[in-house]
């Protein structure tokens, strides 16, 4: 199975891919506005790559649970000087996804550098989102989510969460490469907390198999999520790795190509580890 992103391309199966989160936002509910800063932002991004990150995913208009829109100036203003920077690292080529819902920040992206669109609000209508994807080149992540960001923990509900996601999948799977998206380019995220309850994304990990059908990469966000506090007591966020660890664990035992992931470091080292075991089954 192929993935192109811009100049990128990985065949799988491979080692899985860690997608490290750098958040230019003030509410994140993960980090609290740590790396708000562009400067911060961009020697975090470091760090990650350090860290053994080969994916940089950068958001600069939170999504967590009631987060209040941003307007698009403020969005481009935080994000556009770290993805120029990254992107102009000396000698280095760096693999950058922007995390976005609005059109013209994913274009001012791609332009600045980025290779891959984190496509929050994928259940869209208007093609625009992904017309730039199709005239770039660029990756596009197809995540789910019920609602908005203000919305969408109101009382989420499925008939069956993962055959409904499925459909959702299969639906824009179709959309995107009617509208001339190239398949190799399209990148598939369940959205673990986007419009879910604790079960439901508990069900989403247990049922993650039944994605491989559509035989494309499959992106996992579970990273510090609330629901990893409610089934283990971990009430501060800080206190999320070892949960987040094995849902990461499970989802790649499952299928999952990539990993998005706050902690790059401890992610990798625990993805190595596991795969080096899986690769001595007979």
């Amino acid at each position: 199975m192929l993935l192109r992103a811009g100049q990128f391309e990985f065949q799988f199966p491979r080692p899985t891919l860690v997608m490290g989160i750098v958040n230019v936002t003030p509410d994140s509910f993960s980090d609290g506005g740590q790396c708000f800063d562009p400067g911060l932002a961009l020697a975090h991004a470091e760090r990650l790559l350090e860290e053994g990150a080969e994916i940089l995913d950068i958001g600069g208009e939170s999504t967590r649970p009631n987060a209040t829109p941003v307007p698009e100036e403020e969005e481009l203003r935080r994000v556009l000087p770290v993805v120029r920077s990254l992107a102009g690292r000396g000698g280095s080529r760096t693999l950058i996804s922007i995390d976005t819902m609005k059109p013209a920040v994913a274009r001012a992206a791609i332009d600045a550098g980025a290779s891959i669109i984190n496509d929050v609000e994928a259940r869209r209508t208007d093609p625009t989102m992904w017309q730039i994807a199709r005239d770039s080149g660029a990756a596009y992540v197809v995540m789910h989510m019920q609602g908005t960001p203000l919305t969408m923990q109101q009382q989420p509900e499925y008939a069956d969460v993962v055959g409904d996601i499925g459909a959702f999948f299969a639906d824009r799977l179709k959309r995107l490469e009617e509208f001339g998206l190239d398949r190799e380019r399209i990148i598939l995220d369940p959205g673990l907390g986007f419009g879910k309850t604790c079960d439901h994304n508990l069900e989403l990990l247990a049922g993650l198999e039944r994605f491989r059908t559509y035989r494309r990469p499959l992106l996992i966000g579970a990273s510090r999520k609330a629901f990893i506090g409610q089934v283990t007591g971990a009430k501060e966020i800080t206190e999320r790795l070892p949960g987040s660890l094995a849902c990461a664990l499970a989802a790649v035992e499952a299928g999952a190509h990539i990993i998005r992931t706050h902690d790059v470091a401890a992610t990798r080292q625990a993805l190595r580890m596991s795969e080096g075991i899986q690769s001595k089954r007979k």
